[in-house]
């Protein structure tokens, strides 16, 4: 197998850490030292999310970036980023300390070698981060990969991983909705509906420092979550969606004129009226669904079409020198990449969308 880039293949890249932070004057210090020395070529970036603690001030002092987004929410601070900020290679975590800043080389050389625009950093429990996962936030996260699976199609092994490394034309195309922790589950979901190659891997999620606050709150933001899968799901697979209410509507119709129609057929005399009105209006309200599902149907393989040609007009991630090589050869095929190899950066899985 051929192994992946060395560090010195991607040191012309531009590569930007994007850590959004909330009140992690505790952690951010050394979160940003960890990626400095992981990435000595990369900026880094801290945007403070309406703070009130010292995180601006301690990440200055660390050498980082800080710019500040007002309005609370990842979701928002996401959006204010990916407008901002202009690089060829984006890793983003969180400013909490709980990622391995030491697999983000191994992420960046994956994402580079084989070209993709999305790896994951799916969550494996350190040795000293036992208590990292709450036994509520391990079964959400397994019932949401699952959930997707069949909402979406897309198979991945950790949904709600901050841990992300991205291409520009993935972050240049990306378009923001929710302002919350929703914004995981959004990044997945544009990555399968307009067929975007990724790939995940395992890194270590250590425990949070015992000063710094939880942010994520099961049940109520496992609802939001929920909620925003249903209108993703509602926005992206449209047919689907009001086709399955539709045959709902068309099942409860059924059962009530089936009373009215077996009543009929003994007497002769529609004795129940209004179920039979019931009725023909809940069939009614079902054909108007599925007629709206085959419109939208429509509209949004627009959207996903106009999507896809604007990430399709911007250039994909390549290492120094490649261009000129492709430029050179016989037009300008990518050929067969072979299985990159490295203890940082083996693929759990990879993506098989065209």
């Amino acid at each position: 197998m051929t192994d992946l880039p060395t560090p010195a293949a991607i040191a012309g890249l531009r590569i930007s850490v994007l850590l959004p932070c909330h009140n992690e004057e505790h952690t951010i210090g050394h979160v940003v030292r960890d990626f400095q020395e992981a990435l000595p070529t990369a900026t880094v970036y801290v945007y403070d999310n309406a703070s009130t603690d010292r995180t601006a001030e301690r990440a200055q002092a660390a050498g980082a970036v800080v710019r500040r987004e007002p309005r609370l929410g990842k979701g928002t601070v996401v959006c204010r980023m990916f407008a901002d900020i202009d690089a060829d290679v984006y890793v983003m975590a969180d400013g909490d300390g709980t990622y391995d800043a030491s697999a983000a080389p191994g992420m960046v050389r994956l994402l580079v070698h084989e070209v993709l625009d999305m790896v994951v950093g799916c969550r494996a429990p350190a040795s000293d981060g036992g208590a990292a996962y709450p036994r509520g936030h391990v079964f959400g996260n397994r019932l949401f990969n699952r959930l997707l699976k069949v909402l979406f199609g897309g198979v991945f092994a950790d949904v709600f991983s901050g841990y992300r490394v991205l291409s520009r034309r993935f972050v240049k195309s990306f378009p923001v909705r929710f302002t919350g922790f929703e914004i995981e589950t959004e990044l997945t979901t544009h990555t399968v509906d307009i067929g975007l190659p990724y790939a995940e891997v395992m890194t270590d999620y250590r425990a949070r420092d015992l000063q710094s606050k939880r942010k994520l709150r099961t049940v109520r933001d496992g609802v939001r979550i929920m909620w925003a899968a249903v209108m993703l799901f509602k926005e992206m697979r449209p047919m689907r969606f009001f086709t399955l209410i539709a045959a709902t509507l068309t099942t409860i119709a059924v059962l009530l004129g089936a009373v009215v129609v077996r009543v009929f057929l003994t007497t002769g005399l529609v004795l129940r009226l209004p179920t039979a009105v019931l009725s023909a209006a809940i069939q009614i309200v079902a054909f108007i669904c599925l007629t709206a599902g085959i419109i939208l149907d429509s509209v949004t393989r627009s959207r996903r079409e106009a999507r896809r040609l604007v990430y399709l007009a911007l250039s994909p991630v390549q290492r120094p020198g490649d261009a000129t090589r492709d430029e050179a050869s016989d037009g300008g095929g990518t050929g067969n990449r072979a299985n990159p190899s490295g203890p940082d950066a083996v693929p759990l899985r990879r993506s098989h969308h065209p």
